[in-house]
């Protein structure tokens, strides 16, 4: 008897899914517990498995909205298994082995300069002429298999600089594709955040020289005790959460004609992934470590580049931190994040002249914005709130009691 495959209850508020795509396809034999099927939420995406073990029969096709309980397909399991047919091996085990081998030569591409940090696979011959070329990879368009850089892609990139290989000049060409479910939601969401509040920016600069020398000298030890980089951000939670409690309504929201004030600190970390935007929440961060801080941040930040963030990872926040440097923003005006009152936008660290005490000194230097809800902050607390971030980011010791510490000594 053909067992149904529905589109299980995946939260509260979640009433419709989109169906991703097929990971196996119909009148394939699937394995129980195999992977089956991706269905994409408003605020996440999920992965469907097999229940039991038989051949599978899709109903419906790839960018179908689908309502909680409907039927995607079956699985007959009352035919025997086709000879032939393997058992579901991980995606590692059925690589090819000229795959790995290509692999492990590209593995020290990640740490070269040109490379920037970012996931760049290309061929032995491509990495070699990138890296004597040191061509910007941002502005090569990968045509090989699995997304990876080859020889000809560089070439082109060299020759025809500001225009994918083999693309035809002067093209008129337009296409159209249906929004997802999650980019539909980003849309709704920052509307109702710019039509239903009173939004309003502030801007401060910060120095960043104290925090970066900081960094400088304690990032080797910090990783090896931690097992985990010293990054901006962990910097900028423990300055927040300090500068909110000590002006509480800027980690409030409204509720009606209520103002939902909070004890705690859980702060939204604003992440691009491949889908769109999202927020996952790291809780209770004032009472975290540093190392704490960096570890979360890493791990969600993970989980969204691979969608494997869940609704409850990104459910709640009372105060959001974006940043909007690490693409090169100078200066914005972050949009909130309802039903949160606040937003701390970060941004490029620029090497610009500033007056240090009559004279002119060039020093790493921050935009810093906070949006905020007019409603219920005044100008007074979200000035406030920026200049007392700007003044433990400037003076890192602060962070330790969220004053300064000969203050904190004399009690005053």
């Amino acid at each position: 008897m053909p067992i149904e495959i529905k589109v299980p209850t995946i939260g509260e508020s979640i009433n419709e899914v989109t169906l991703s795509r097929w990971i196996k396809g119909d009148g394939e034999w699937v394995e129980r517990d195999e992977v089956i099927a991706e269905l994409e939420s408003e605020k996440a995406s999920f992965e469907i498995n097999a229940e039991q073990s038989g051949i599978l029969h899709t109903d419906v096709q790839a960018e179908t909205t689908l309502k909680i309980g409907d039927v995607l397909g079956t699985i007959d399991v009352d035919v025997p298994k086709p000879e032939g047919v393997a058992k579901a091996e991980s995606p590692a085990a059925q690589a090819p082995q000229n795959e790995t081998s290509i692999k492990s030569k590209e593995e020290p591409l990640k740490s070269r300069p040109e490379f920037k940090g970012r996931e760049v696979k290309a061929t032995p011959v491509a990495a070699a002429i990138i890296a004597d070329r040191k061509v910007d990879t941002g502005k090569v368009t990968p045509t090989g298999s699995h997304g990876r850089i080859t020889k000809n892609d560089v070439l082109g990139a060299l020759t025809q600089p500001g225009r994918s290989l083999g693309a035809e000049l002067f093209t008129r060409e337009e296409r159209s594709e249906k929004m997802s479910n999650l980019r539909r939601t980003i849309s709704r969401r920052l509307v109702e955040a710019k039509n239903s509040t009173a939004m309003l920016t502030t801007f401060n600069e910060v120095d960043m020289s104290a925090i970066m020398e900081l960094r400088s000298k304690y990032k080797e030890i910090f990783k090896k005790q931690h097992e985990v980089n010293l990054g901006f951000m962990s910097f900028f939670t423990k300055a927040c959460c300090f500068a909110l409690q000590e002006w509480p309504a800027l980690n409030a929201g409204i509720d009606g004609d209520r103002i939902i004030y909070h004890d705690y600190c859980d702060i939204s970390i604003a992440v691009s992934s491949p889908k769109g935007l999202v927020v996952p929440v790291i809780r209770n961060a004032e009472s975290l470590s540093m190392a704490e801080i960096e570890k979360e941040v890493v791990q969600l930040a993970s989980k969204a580049r691979d969608g494997k963030l869940t609704i409850e990872e990104m459910t709640g926040g009372t105060f959001t931190i974006t940043n909007g440097g690490i693409f090169g923003s100078l200066m914005s005006t972050p949009i909130l994040n309802i039903p949160q009152s606040a937003i701390l936008g970060m941004h490029n660290i620029v090497e610009r002249p500033v007056a240090v005490k009559g004279q002119v000194v060039i020093r790493p230097m921050m935009y810093l914005a906070v949006s905020y809800d007019h409603r219920i902050i005044d100008g007074r607390e979200s000035v406030s709130f920026l200049v007392r971030v700007k003044e433990m980011l400037e003076q890192p010791s602060q962070l330790l009691f969220g004053k300064d510490p000969m203050k904190a000594l004399l009690e005053l």
